[in-house]
């Protein structure tokens, strides 16, 4: 973790609590986010929470940020079951999540197509966290760092156009929802070479964009992550869905980013 960026903890709730149980999950994560102003902190809801869990942190006066979980690139249109970026933004996102892996693996996205959704996110004002990762296979042929090469220059021009407004998250996707997790060392060899590309394009987007890892990041496991140099925060799935257990993944990253400051 570099005390020049913030660090970031964001929660996927993924196709969970989205009903009056994503306000109670939201308020309840407002709570303990509020102890560590060190820490820029966010919740994906589903889309039938965003409104709600957005209305209930802005009554309580929270600083907790609300992401969608996805978009279309579309403004509007004949595209049913779609959401658009402007929606979004009423609804009270100002984050979003685009090319996860799940929407990568099962809904058969493309670099591409992710680039796109990035461009109207950027553009419609809503900050845009992408995701990027290699599937088991990929990883045992060796192919880790071709893999996320491929996937991050697909979205560098759109990147480098909002130096440090956009946020990347790597998520090795046999890590994600199976308990296994990278050693902190693997993950910032990653990270490393994530920001090493990042720096490539611009001295300004190496420095300033944050890159999170995503993968069964817990309350156990977080400090060692988090301590690495070019690890700004997680990007977590199961250990979100409740306030306490992601409570502390959010304690240890300000435990850390204070450690950093002193140093």
């Amino acid at each position: 973790m570099n005390p020049a960026r913030r660090p970031m903890i964001a929660g996927n709730w993924k196709m969970n609590a989205g009903g009056a149980d994503g306000c109670d999950l939201a308020t309840g994560v407002a709570r303990v986010a509020a102890e560590h102003d060190s820490v820029d902190v966010l919740v994906a809801p589903p889309y039938t929470a965003l409104a709600a869990v957005s209305h209930a942190l802005s009554e309580d006066k929270s600083d907790l940020a609300v992401a969608a979980q996805n978009m279309h690139f579309e403004e509007a249109g004949a595209y049913t079951g779609e959401v658009s970026a402007s929606m979004l933004k009423v609804a009270g996102a100002s984050w979003v999540i685009l090319g996860h892996s799940e929407r990568r693996q099962l809904f058969g996205e493309t670099d591409e197509l992710v680039a796109q959704k990035m461009t109207a996110a950027f553009g419609a004002g809503l900050a845009p966290i992408v995701c990027i990762g290699e599937l088991l296979e990929e990883r045992e042929a060796g192919q880790t760092l071709a893999v996320v090469t491929r996937q991050l220059k697909a979205v560098l021009d759109e990147l480098g156009g909002n130096p440090g407004l956009g946020v990347v998250a790597y998520e090795p996707v046999w890590a994600i929802g199976t308990g296994k997790v990278a050693s902190p060392e693997d993950a910032q060899e990653v990270h490393a070479h994530i920001r090493g590309l990042l720096s490539e394009a611009s001295a300004d987007l190496g420095r300033d964009t944050r890159i999170l890892y995503g993968g069964s990041m817990k309350g156990t496991n977080a400090e060692g992550l988090l301590g690495q140099a070019d690890i700004d925060g997680g990007l977590i799935g199961g250990a979100s869905l409740k306030a306490d257990g992601f409570g502390k993944i959010i304690e240890v990253a300000s435990k850390l980013a204070q450690q950093e400051k002193k140093d």
